[in-house]
């Protein structure tokens, strides 16, 4: 039978995170770092179960500081960022819940060692008692949106980067995209963020679907953003396409962005990196004057959720957002087991 990723906005049985573990990444703004990872895990546990997992030896920390609404479960990892090297889960007609296990490379070979984030997908989909799906093609969730009926947005910028995967041609990453994921539509974006060049531009940055038919998008309103004209042509791409059903876009635009100084280096904290609970969605917010607009735009993209924003300067500075740390466990229709 044909498994498909739902949308994330389908009900979760959980959220999967992992525990900062690189010194050397967060410099002076490590115990920071986790004190976000942290202040995240508890807003999402308002609204569904979340499973922590650290590296042997790090669970009580991890306990101490994310409360005991969160479950902390220890396995090795090399890094902190679970929608790229976590497992992606999809399901069949019936609703039976599997892992698509994908190859992880450290977005490009950036950071060493990564065997373990390569690995970690495998073990958590044990412990969770489903059915694994091996892929040999590299692919980070960040890289990915999709709309569960058969339509998945990325961007050129990043699946067609030479350090991912070299010998695929596109169509053939369609291919594989259409086998493990049961998409029948591909929408390529030009572009993911200019600044963004850890993950080399993942969809996340500037594209989420927030219902059939319906995305959100980054349109900075400052000429002087260095995505003002990129953004745009993401933008000219979408109202040419249609999604997997024929259906014209609706397109909900962020025009709010927020730099800011933090750890010593300005950053850029990107309000489309949410990520969407069980009736709630939490956002990376910035401490910033652009925050209440940005925050008051994605409500009324969710008028049936209620929206959180968490500070996450820090998890900014290490390269990412709140959707970038966080990974749905869609619900199953078989017994399951809690990761």
């Amino acid at each position: 039978m044909t498994f498909r990723m739902p949308a994330e906005w389908t009900e979760h049985d959980g959220c999967l995170m992992a525990w900062p573990t690189r010194p050397d990444l967060w410099g002076d703004l490590f115990d920071p770092a986790k004190r976000e990872y942290a202040a995240v895990a508890r807003a999402i546990a308002a609204f569904e179960p979340v499973t922590m997992v650290t590296v042997p030896g790090a669970g009580g920390q991890a306990r101490e500081l994310c409360g005991d609404a969160v479950t902390v479960i220890e396995l090795p990892l090399d890094d902190a960022w679970f929608r790229d090297s976590g497992p992606i889960f999809v399901r069949d007609g019936n609703g039976r819940r599997a892992g698509v296990d994908f190859r992880f490379n450290a977005w490009g070979g950036k950071h060493h060692p990564w065997d373990s984030d390569d690995r970690v997908g495998e073990a958590l989909i044990a412990r969770l008692g489903d059915t694994r799906i091996a892929s040999e093609m590299i692919l980070e969730g960040g890289a990915i949106t999709v709309d569960g009926e058969g339509t998945l947005i990325t961007t050129e910028q990043c699946l067609l980067h030479p350090n991912r995967n070299p010998g695929m041609s596109r169509a053939e990453i369609e291919a594989e995209l259409a086998d493990k994921l049961g998409v029948t539509k591909v929408i390529w974006l030009p572009y993911g963020g200019l600044l963004d060049t850890e993950t080399d531009g993942h969809v996340d940055g500037v594209c989420a679907f927030v219902a059939p038919g319906k995305v959100i998008i980054q349109l900075p309103e400052d000429p002087g953003h260095p995505d003002y004209a990129r953004c745009r042509a993401n933008r000219a791409v979408l109202e040419a396409s249609t999604d997997a059903l024929g259906r014209p876009f609706e397109i909900v635009e962020v025009p709010q962005a927020a730099f800011v100084s933090w750890g010593g280096s300005d950053i850029e904290v990107g309000y489309l990196n949410f990520y969407i609970a069980n009736g709630g969605v939490v956002v990376p917010t910035a401490d910033h004057p652009a925050d209440a607009g940005a925050l008051a735009v994605i409500q009324d993209a969710f008028p049936d959720r209620k929206v959180v924003g968490v500070p996450t300067r820090t998890v900014a500075f290490g390269g990412g957002g709140v959707h970038c740390i966080t990974q749905q466990i869609p619900v199953s229709s078989a017994p399951g087991r809690t990761a």
